[in-house]
């Protein structure tokens, strides 16, 4: 009997019958929990600024609605037919990081925003997708290349060429990139020396970054002396903040410093607003949620029906836990600020959706893991 022929759809859609509604529970906890800490962190500020202190919470809430969108359809496709994207995505990017760097309009003082038909957006979030997509792709299908060090700077040295595109407008972005790249090929990398040698490339890289613009430089002063330093404002409000909220917090709604003392304080600098009005306890549990998260995008790796599925959940789950890890250092001044939100809690559309959109690639890789059988 004849093999029943593949239509389009049974090449483009996933039938499979997995879906890991642990993960998606998680990230629909992180996103309702930001949405609320939004509110509170913002309320008083929108309400002086704009009249209505629902402002900042209704548009993140349909930034959030755009991303679950996006990620329900990418969940329902087969993340093989993503391959073909790469190359385009990588391009396509760069073209729109030296539109901003063209016509790229300023806010705070950062040229980083790009407005098309009337649709304002930040291209460098897009970046961190793209960088998971490419990695990925080289990663999975040119292993042999990295058993020798001219395969592997070959690999290296488009993502080093993107990575660097960004860094001219958004070191932080640019960080985070690097440490997705990372994430992924040393996943794969055979020679504990290259790792070293790429990585010496990488903090020459950062470090030459760093020197080229002055406001870098204030940057590491303000870390090093905050209570002293012109810019270690809003790090000083931060730390009076945490240390204020104690083990349990003054209570939610009831912080001080957002009353206009933290500048923005929902966007990077949320996690202190959580500190104090949830406490410590408050600042654990989310961190424990974060990992319960991790922990499961770890179990869809592993399960991953080959190399390439199993390569993108990496590379999201090193994207969740660079960015996690820099916010939280930076609000709590053991790193130098640079500008950094915390995923799915801070304020800001390109951001949350882009990030969400990685949920349901991730979420579709889980659809084709083959479940074990009642008799195995």
């Amino acid at each position: 009997m004849a093999a029943k022929r593949k239509t389009w759809k049974d090449i483009v859609f996933v039938k499979g019958t997995y879906f890991d509604y642990p993960s998606l529970f998680f990230v629909v906890f992180l996103v309702m929990f930001g949405l609320m800490m939004i509110y509170s962190a913002s309320s008083f500020v929108a309400n002086r600024d704009f009249g209505n202190s629902t402002h900042y919470v209704v548009r993140q809430f349909v930034f959030s609605a755009i991303g679950f969108a996006g990620a329900y359809m990418v969940s329902k496709l087969k993340y093989q037919i993503f391959r073909n994207l790469t190359w385009p995505a990588y391009f396509a990017e760069l073209a729109l990081l030296a539109a901003v760097f063209i016509m790229g309009s300023a806010t705070n003082g950062s040229t980083r925003w790009l407005k098309i038909a009337g649709v304002t957006f930040q291209p460098s979030e897009i970046a961190k997708l793209v960088i998971i997509l490419y990695m990925a792709h080289v990663c999975s299908t040119r292993v042999r290349a990295m058993e020798t060090i001219k395969g592997t700077l070959e690999i290296m040295a488009p993502a080093f060429i993107f990575i660097g595109a960004i860094a001219i407008e958004n070191l932080s972005t640019a960080i985070i990139c690097a440490g997705i790249a990372a994430g992924i090929w040393v996943i794969v990398t055979p020679k504990l020396r290259y790792v070293i040698i790429v990585g010496i490339i990488i903090v020459a890289g950062g470090a030459l970054m760093i020197s080229l613009q002055s406001y870098r430089g204030d940057r590491i002063t303000a870390w090093l002396h905050p209570e002293t330093s012109e810019k270690g404002y809003q790090t000083m409000q931060g730390l009076y903040a945490i240390g204020s909220g104690g083990l349990f917090g003054r209570g939610l709604g009831q912080s001080i410093q957002k009353l206009g003392f933290i500048p923005e304080a929902q966007n990077d600098m949320i996690f202190s607003i959580i500190c104090e009005e949830l406490g410590v306890i408050g600042a654990v549990g989310l961190i424990i949620v974060f990992l319960m998260l991790l922990w499961r995008f770890r179990f869809i790796a592993e399960g991953a029906p080959d190399r390439y599925g199993s390569l993108l959940v990496v590379g999201v789950i090193a994207h969740i836990s660079v960015q996690v890890l820099i916010n939280m250092c930076v609000v709590t001044n053991l790193i130098p600020n640079t500008g950094v939100t915390l995923p799915f809690i801070s304020y800001g559309g390109t951001s949350l959706i882009f990030l969400i959109v990685e949920m349901g690639l991730v979420l579709g890789v889980s659809r084709q893991i083959e479940p074990l059988s009642k008799s195995e």
